[in-house]
């Protein structure tokens, strides 16, 4: 770079700095912050809006990677239909209600954007090969964060074990006293499980 040029840079950076330094001539400093902070509110409420959007059932079986394999299993469990008519839709075990956590995963989510472009699994055949290799981080994931958003709804400090069955109550109890979480006993709870052969079985207890 010419010593010209790097002088028309350096002063171009001076001025454009000095420029952000100075109140507008035209604008008051407060037309100024007032309208800094409507667009601030304007862009916040698009950017959660747009998040929202994303975050319904009907948008995550949009793709027919999600409609026609892991939704078809989905509707045949106690999550989709039960006594209490009380469902647990796609984002209440895979999007977590906390905003912090939920944009972290919103942006995780871009990958899989990413592999829906190149069509990694287009086709039954394709999600069957990489069924395990999914499971597997869905587990890893929520083996990570103790099972919380299953814990929107399961508690244990909430549970009365006088209303569970026997089986129920020891699988329970035990849990709580070897530190365990959710996902390390409901493994294929709300989808089938992928081929197990891979996985210690002991990893494995209880699918439904």
């Amino acid at each position: 770079m010419t010593d010209s040029n790097s002088n028309q840079c350096k002063g171009f950076m001076c001025g454009l700095v000095g420029a952000l330094r100075r109140p507008s001539v035209k604008y008051s400093v407060g037309t100024l912050l007032v309208a800094g902070f409507v667009m601030g509110i304007v862009f916040w409420g698009g950017f959660n809006t747009a998040m929202e959007m994303t975050n319904n059932e009907e948008f995550c079986i949009s793709c027919h990677e999600m409609n026609d394999n892991v939704y078809q299993e989905y509707k045949d469990t106690i999550h989709y239909s039960n006594r209490t008519g009380v469902r647990a839709t796609c984002p209440d075990c895979h999007v977590p209600k906390e905003w912090n956590h939920k944009v972290v995963r919103k942006i995780q989510a871009t990958n899989e954007l990413l592999h829906k472009a190149l069509g990694t699994i287009d086709t039954r055949e394709k999600f069957q090969e990489h069924r395990l290799k999914l499971a597997k981080n869905v587990w890893r994931a929520m083996k990570k964060t103790d099972s919380r958003e299953c814990r929107n709804c399961h508690n244990y400090d909430y549970m009365d074990f006088a209303e569970q069955g026997r089986r129920a109550v020891a699988q329970h109890s035990q849990g709580l006293e070897e530190g365990k979480t959710c996902i390390d006993c409901h493994k294929g709870i709300a989808h089938e499980l992928p081929d197990m052969r891979e996985v210690d079985p002991s990893a494995v207890v209880g699918s439904h």
